[in-house]
């Protein structure tokens, strides 16, 4: 506090960085975590956005192609080798276990549409991992940061008490320095906790939403699955 003391009495700047310079260990500490957290936050929400773009144009791509005029066979056959999207790894889980579900004399194996649906449902899953991850960092920091931000001004403002009682001077040269430091952390952690929530509650939407239209590709394949099955049962009867 002796330098801070000294700097006042200079007519310090008291931009960010002098009062980081300023502040004491634990308001540092409290600082450079919110800091790296703020960093963190939007390299998570600037990847998420370039993702969710991806994957929503491959999406709808898969889905003009499936329900074009080619076959479901011929489209397995084409992309089977190297899926690309979700909805194409989603596909090709299920037509894996239907081309596993026929004996080698063709007959299909009792059963089949079960196992196909879970398969579809385990891709499934793995997809909707795979777009939620990362999403509950920026959860973490935006509930927690304001209240560690708060931790740090608290332990500031003791500081500036605990000098004033050395002092025994309150003249506003003296606590504007140790208040500037205390009010910055508050100031950091309120910085990295709004972009937090905003990209958390976009980028959960988008997420639910190419989730939703997952759950629906995985149903109406499955519908004709199960269509084709008791097709086959038929002619087979």
């Amino acid at each position: 506090m002796e330098t801070e003391l000294i700097l006042a009495s200079e007519g310090l700047d008291f931009n960010l960085l002098n009062l980081f310079l300023l502040a004491g260990f634990v308001v540092q500490c409290v600082m450079v975590l919110l800091i790296l957290a703020s960093i963190i936050c939007w390299a998570i929400i600037f990847q998420k956005l370039l993702f969710f773009g991806r994957v929503r144009n491959q999406t709808l791509s898969f889905e003009n192609a499936f329900w074009s005029e080619e076959s479901v066979e011929e489209l397995y056959d084409r992309i089977k080798g190297n899926p690309i999207g979700a909805l194409q790894r989603i596909f090709c889980a299920a037509m894996d276990e239907w081309e596993k579900s026929h004996s080698k004399s063709g007959v299909l194996i009792s059963g089949a549409s079960s196992r196909i649906d879970r398969s579809m449902s385990n891709a499934v899953n793995n997809e909707i991992n795979t777009l939620s991850r990362g999403l509950d960092f920026l959860a973490t920091v935006g509930s927690t940061a304001p209240f560690v931000g708060l931790f740090g001004t608290v332990w500031g403002i003791m500081n500036v008490f605990s000098e004033i009682g050395i002092q025994e001077n309150t003249n506003l040269a003296v606590i504007a320095p140790g208040i500037g430091e205390a009010l910055a952390a508050t100031a950091l952690g309120l910085l990295a906790a709004i972009p937090a929530v905003v990209f958390y509650n976009n980028l959960s939407t988008k997420a639910n939403s190419l989730a939703a239209r997952f759950d629906d590709f995985a149903d109406e394949f499955s519908t004709i699955v199960s269509r084709e099955i008791e097709q086959m049962v038929q002619s087979d009867e």
